[in-house]
């Protein structure tokens, strides 16, 4: 069962889908511990696209998550943002980190960067190449940040106190890419900061970021860093994590089926250790929620 340590009242969190592909299961389950959290703990939540990858983001995603946050219950969002507006803020954050001396182009290429370590196993830490080679910024639009070398400790309300060396794990991170497209690791630090957001509630695939988002925050000039809480990614029974590209237990495809929102939202709270699988209202997830974080 899901057991975690409660927030307080008061606090800000946001649900922050990508318009990449549909909604499934593993969406909905982080939403109810979005959404419940906020209900049961008196927070409120913010509603952010994140639609920073202009290549893959499609209107037709956008248009059917709403929907489907709206079949399903999910109405409490008391402002809605998109990444692709807020471009300046982006630009504007990047410039001060220049003004510090912490950013530099890079041209290198994620195969160039494989070549260079190519026995190593899991996410491969950027060797400072181009920060070292003082490569022309006119000609290549990827930015990176300079991070120093450092152990940083931030407070998950499920996992405890965790620390992290960003250096380590992921050297000098990629804040704008070769399109000139800003990067998650970015641009969700600036949108937190300026959105007051101080909880930050998503799966486990993200816990290795957390580190090197706190840090970037810091030199922003973040003196607090936000609370988070990562739960357990929801995956098939065989142990595959769930993907919009395969379309896994997509909410379009069981609302097809039949599927009630109680049933869907009974799913996704059994799949989170809330429930027993039995059908939910809106209102019994923020109980359950609320009761898991007060065992």
């Amino acid at each position: 069962m899901l057991r975690f340590r409660t927030p307080g009242r008061g606090f800000t969190t946001r649900f922050a889908p990508a318009p990449t592909g549909f909604l499934h299961v593993g969406h909905v389950a982080s939403a109810i511990l979005v959404f419940g959290m906020a209900r049961a703990f008196g927070g409120r939540v913010l509603l952010r696209i994140e639609d920073h990858d202009r290549v893959r983001s499609r209107p037709e995603f956008q248009e059917a998550l709403l929907e489907d946050l709206h079949w399903l219950g999910f109405s409490d969002a008391v402002e809605t943002s998109r990444q692709s507006d807020r471009e300046e803020h982006y630009a504007a954050a990047l410039q001060r980190l220049s003004e510090g001396g912490l950013v530099y182009p890079c041209s290198c290429s994620r195969k160039s960067i494989e070549s260079v370590a190519s026995h190593a196993e899991g996410e491969i830490p950027y060797p400072g190449t181009c920060r070292r080679a003082k490569v022309d910024g006119a000609a290549h639009m990827a930015r990176r940040v300079h991070l120093r070398e450092m152990s940083i400790g931030f407070d998950d309300l499920r996992l405890g106190a965790v620390s992290q060396n960003p250096t380590a794990q992921c050297g000098d991170v990629l804040v704008r890419d070769r399109l000139g497209q800003w990067t998650y690791q970015f641009a969700v630090v600036v949108d937190d900061l300026e959105q007051g957001v101080d909880l930050v509630i998503r799966g486990e695939d993200l816990l290795e970021s957390t580190g090197r988002q706190v840090q970037i925050a810091r030199l922003l000039g973040r003196s607090t860093a936000p609370r988070f809480l990562h739960h357990a990614l929801i995956k098939h029974p065989g142990g595959q994590k769930l993907s919009k590209s395969s379309g896994d237990t997509g909410v379009r495809d069981l609302r097809s089926a039949g599927w009630t929102p109680s049933r869907v939202l009974g799913a996704a709270a059994q799949a989170l250790g809330l429930s027993n699988g039995e059908p939910l209202s809106i209102d019994d997830v923020g109980a359950r929620v609320f009761a898991a974080g007060n065992a």
